[in-house]
């Protein structure tokens, strides 16, 4: 099973039993038993055969857009329901004891792997402070303590940003980013979001019922929640490759654009 991106403007539709891209450059037909996701940065156009055709076959699709920003994700009808997971998940919900520790082992791990980012690169004095952040988060009594603390340690791991990548970065700014360097963050946490919520998709866990986010309507906090531990070992890392091995330059994003 594969994952698709397409960038390009058309119409995507289904033509008998398969998937079929039509754009200026022709039609492009994609075998369903192949795809797993769908990607869609540039406008296409939909219908509902085509909405019903990807549910049946439990393909994800998520929507990019003029700027590269995330949209929203067309979520199939489940396939691995279990109300007595649900259930067990709405009680840790509602249990403040367990939810609280949920919490704690979410940003404990996400502190972890800030660092093994930085235990690299020498940074003995920011990793000494996250290592009381993570003290911190075991003594706190709640979640929005946790929430504070938390964003306390992103504030010291982003203070590395610039030295590790020599880009201009300052603070984190979103929508629009005011450089191309929280550029990049934000489209790599988008792209890891949808990633998850695909993995999720595939569970028996209920995707807005989550533990350090709070549940909230129209959005899949579960996912949100699950990418704060993913966050520097799958994004950061990648960021900071791009740009140490010069594959990506600031030259290449557009100010025009919220550098896109």
């Amino acid at each position: 099973m594969r994952t698709f991106y397409i960038f390009s403007s058309g119409k995507l539709e289904r033509k008998e039993n398969t998937l079929c891209l039509i754009t200026s450059e022709g039609r492009r037909f994609i075998p369903v038993t192949q795809v797993e996701q769908i990607y869609l940065f540039g406008e296409t156009a939909l219908n509902t055969k085509l909405i019903n055709f990807l549910s049946q076959n439990s393909i994800l699709l998520h929507f990019f857009n003029y700027y590269g920003y995330y949209t929203g994700s067309f979520y199939p009808r489940e396939i691995n329901i279990s109300g007595t997971v649900i259930v067990k998940q709405v009680e840790h919900y509602l249990n403040h004891s367990q939810r609280l520790y949920l919490a704690k082992e979410i940003i404990t791990s996400a502190i972890h792997n800030i660092h093994r980012i930085l235990e690299k690169r020498e940074y003995e004095k920011e990793i000494l402070a996250l290592r009381e952040c993570e003290e911190e988060v075991m003594r706190a009594k709640s979640i929005n303590e946790i929430m504070l603390i938390e964003a306390k340690a992103r504030r010291i791991y982003y203070s590395t940003f610039e030295s590790i990548t020599n880009w201009e970065f300052g603070e984190r700014t979103f929508r629009p980013p005011e450089n191309p360097l929280n550029a990049l963050i934000s489209f790599g946490n988008s792209m890891l979001y949808t990633t998850i919520l695909k993995e999720i998709y595939h569970t028996q866990l209920n995707p807005a019922i989550s533990f350090l986010h709070e549940p909230f309507e129209r959005r899949f906090s579960l996912a949100l929640d699950i990418s704060e531990i993913f966050k520097p070992l799958l994004v950061d890392k990648l960021i900071f490759r791009l740009i140490n091995e010069n594959i990506l330059k600031p030259s290449d994003f557009l100010k025009e654009v919220n550098f896109a």
